[in-house]
């Protein structure tokens, strides 16, 4: 049945959702999606109505030049649902003002600010049963925009898809994981697109983690393409050291995402009286560090994970643990942000957003 809202957004249900038959206690991450989707196709230069159809599969010309010339942006989000049963969502504005950075660094169009939101949020109220209450217990929402335009010319697309997917989600990583700090492979350069959410960009990631996990470990700390001195992210998230009792994470710029979760652990940390340092960190200073004991803790951090704790790093073939300690920042501050997003505590910062 097809309906017309107030808010412009036609909406196509489907006739029995397929809740029922997914098991919430055993997800895979990203592998279970809810009754619907939005859409929205960009052509003859504007944005068409948008819509919000029942999840299914699309057809696409094989010469879509998505499939050729990578034009593909993306965006990570979460909604959660309260012991009352309201959804909130953790710093929407920031994915939507992302994504179009993103968009403009791949000559694509920007989305419109109204459509973004009225169509979120009709989305989530469609699938509201989806979001699942208590802690560690999330929606994951997937934004993206592709390039469709019919034609292998290496130019930009004329024509686009907006679209939003949900798929419910658990806990991403359960244990602390072991990271290979990368010698030789690059996640971006200056000047390149990393500091956007470019398909492109995790998918040139792919191989050199599967190298580092053929030989035991989850993930690569990145470390800068000209010297290989400078560490910058971790696997798909921000990475976060701790010496002693300040906090380090790597500075924004052209070749490290401007993570949302990264700059709310910033300000956590920050209103939980930790000293924050924002700066280029070396190879050569983090193993000094764990030689002498100074090194606490490493935990990468980003929309799917959280927090990631990270137990052990190697370089250069030798092998740094880091020790077990009690009160860790990893825990308070990844406990701190989840009793913000469930509406469990106070939001000073106004980050929550009511659907």
């Amino acid at each position: 049945m097809t309906e017309h809202t107030s808010h412009e957004i036609d909406v196509e249900k489907l006739e029995t959702s397929k809740i029922n038959a997914v098991n919430f206690d055993n997800l895979t991450f990203g592998r279970t999606f809810t009754d619907h989707m939005f859409i929205c196709d960009f052509e003859n230069d504007e944005w068409q109505t948008p819509r919000i159809i029942p999840y299914q599969a699309m057809t696409m010309e094989p010469s879509a030049r998505v499939f050729h010339y990578g034009q593909a942006v993306f965006e990570g989000m979460k909604a959660y649902k309260d012991k009352d049963g309201k959804v909130w969502l953790f710093r929407p504005e920031d994915n939507y003002n992302r994504i179009n950075k993103s968009a403009a660094r791949l000559a694509m169009p920007e989305f419109p600010k109204d459509y973004f939101f009225k169509g979120l949020t009709k989305l989530l109220q469609i699938d509201s049963a989806w979001v699942k209450p208590g802690k560690g217990n999330s929606l994951y929402i997937r934004p993206f925009i592709i390039a469709t335009d019919p034609a292998i010319s290496a130019s930009p697309s004329s024509n686009y898809r907006f679209m939003i997917i949900c798929s419910p989600a658990k806990a991403y990583y359960t244990d602390k994981i072991k990271v290979l700090v990368a010698e030789k492979y690059s996640r971006s350069a200056s000047g390149g697109v990393g500091f956007a959410k470019a398909a492109g960009n995790y998918a040139a990631q792919f191989y050199p983690t599967s190298l580092a996990q053929k030989r035991g470990f989850q993930q690569v700390i990145w470390t800068d393409a000209a010297t290989h001195e400078r560490l910058e992210e971790a696997g798909t998230m921000n990475v976060f050291f701790r010496i002693n009792d300040t906090l380090i994470t790597a500075p924004i710029s052209d070749r490290i995402l401007d993570g949302v979760t990264r700059r709310s652990i910033i300000q956590l940390a920050e209103d939980n009286g930790i000293t924050v340092d924002v700066r280029p960190i070396t190879v050569v200073e983090l193993k000094e560090a764990s030689r002498n004991g100074s090194l606490k803790e490493i935990f990468g951090a980003g929309t799917a994970a959280v927090i990631s704790p990270i137990s052990a790093f190697e370089h250069g073939e030798e092998l740094f643990e880091l020790p077990n300690i009690e009160n860790s920042y990893a825990d308070s501050l990844k406990d701190n942000m989840l009793n913000i997003q469930h509406n469990l505590t106070e939001d000073k910062h106004g980050w929550r957003y009511g659907i």
